[in-house]
């Protein structure tokens, strides 16, 4: 993972990454113990650089770390779960 400090935002339901003065981020709903990972944005001047898989990763630590499940609402963290099927476990309903 990149030298980025993963940013737990609680008031606007995201984790994010500042880098170069973006905010790329994933924005989630919280229903229960389940986070709906609804949106993965990266900047187009980012692009390129693997940062929405090292957000994923990043998210996923912290979902397992706090004892969380997930549920991916977003094409590119279905796609990420599916290419790591170690992340599988944190599926929830």
């Amino acid at each position: 993972m990149a030298n980025t400090e993963l940013i737990h935002n609680e008031n606007e339901n995201k984790y994010e990454f500042h880098i170069e003065g973006l905010k790329p981020y994933i924005e989630y709903e919280k229903k229960g113990d389940v986070l709906h990972l609804t949106h993965t944005i990266v900047p187009k001047e980012l692009g390129g650089r693997g940062i929405a898989k090292d957000l994923c990763i990043g998210v996923m630590e912290d979902i397992k770390t706090k004892g969380l499940k997930m549920q991916p609402a977003c094409s590119y963290i279905v796609a990420f779960v599916e290419k790591n099927p170690k992340y599988e476990s944190l599926l929830g309903e």
